[in-house]
């Protein structure tokens, strides 16, 4: 596989090496502070979404990915603890990978990146309430608490990774203003900054270049 970075092309061995190293290198670019354990959490995470059949669910319709609403229902009704886990922990990383990787894709949606934003690290954090009551799901609760603390933050590293080869157009621009509002993100206020613009928050105030 080659990786476009910097208008060259680097040749990395798989996938899984492609995303540990640009993942290593976007959450350094944006101070993520994460431990290695969540660092090696979120880099397996993509490669398994990068197999279409691990993220996407067969339905009437072909594959598509399950609406989040219905996962969490699915995590509300389960019939046992373990099944509970199981469906918060693809709830919380559907949420991750798609908020990271096709957040301009919300643009024309009525569900909007913040909306990921929130189930996602909802159900992180509800993973990490169950998990450390007990001793043995101590460590793993742990994780996920960071995971659900710094979700946002992961989002953003994930959207620098998607963005290694993308240029900004004018409508893009508008968008990363939209997701700013909406979720404070830190990378979209600084991508704005370095195209520009100066972000902000008053009612009916004009975009600053």
């Amino acid at each position: 596989m080659q990786a476009t970075s910097a208008g060259s092309l680097v040749a990395v061995s798989s996938l899984r090496e492609f995303f540990r190293d640009a993942f290593h290198a976007a959450s350094e670019h944006q101070h993520l502070g994460i431990d290695e354990q969540a660092e090696a959490y979120v880099v397996n995470m993509l490669t398994t979404f990068s197999r279409a059949d691990a993220l996407y669910e067969p339905t009437n319709e072909g594959l598509r990915i399950k609406p989040l609403a219905h996962m969490l229902a699915e995590a509300l009704e389960a019939p046992n603890e373990t099944a509970r886990q199981r469906c918060l922990q693809r709830l919380g990383d559907v949420s991750l990978f798609v908020a990271g990787f096709f957040a301009r894709s919300f643009a024309r949606r009525l569900v909007d990146v913040d909306y990921h934003i929130a189930m996602g690290g909802g159900a992180y954090g509800s993973l990490a309430d169950t998990m450390t009551r007990s001793r043995s799901g101590r460590c793993i609760g742990a994780l996920y608490a960071e995971l659900a603390r710094n979700f946002q933050r992961l989002v953003d590293a994930l959207n620098e990774v998607s963005d290694m080869s993308y240029r900004h157009s004018d409508a893009d621009v508008l968008r990363l203003y939209e997701i700013w509002l909406k979720t404070g993100s830190r990378r979209a206020h600084g991508l704005l900054e370095k195209l520009g613009v100066r972000p902000v928050r008053q009612a009916g105030a004009a975009l600053a270049h």
